[in-house]
């Protein structure tokens, strides 16, 4: 979790980066969803993060309804981290995440493929029209006001 830093934003973007806008929380994700990591040790040693830094993106993930917290041992107290359906829903950004760094940020050939589990095709992430179908160019992207906009929010016409 972030401190907060972008309150005075209203943007979906800023929104979502208050609750996993960093490393170490992409990170957790990406093992819980890819690697089937659950347990607070799995993702102590897959990451080698510290265990305060673990502690507090776990807790803060429950709390935002990312994972929810399942005891599956009595004695000694242990908890596994499941995701909810609201952390599953971060598996499209991950890939597209992942195929933005194998085209930008590695040196040569991907370092993980994402795979459909029924057939074995490979998965990609596209971004798509809903009237014309897949958009290739991002200068053709606009972004424009929404209806969650404030009113007060919404700059004036000359």
């Amino acid at each position: 979790m972030l401190r907060k830093t972008y309150d005075s934003e209203v943007c979906s973007i800023a929104r979502a980066l208050e609750l996993i806008g960093e490393r170490w929380s992409l990170l957790i994700i990406r093992d819980a969803l890819f690697a089937g990591a659950t347990r607070y040790n799995d993702f102590h040693r897959r990451l080698g993060i510290a265990t305060n830094i673990l502690k507090t993106r776990l807790d803060g993930f429950v709390e935002t309804g990312i994972m929810r917290r399942h005891r599956y041992s009595e004695q000694p107290e242990l908890y596994e981290y499941l995701l909810t359906e609201k952390g599953r829903a971060l598996a499209p950004a991950l890939v597209a995440l992942t195929e933005w760094g194998d085209q930008w940020s590695t040196d040569g050939e991907p370092p993980i493929l994402y795979t459909h589990a029924e057939c074995g095709a490979g998965i990609t992430q596209q971004t798509v029209c809903a009237h014309c179908g897949c958009v290739e160019d991002p200068t053709e992207i606009h972004a424009t006001i929404g209806p969650g906009m404030p009113p007060d929010r919404i700059p004036r016409k000359a």
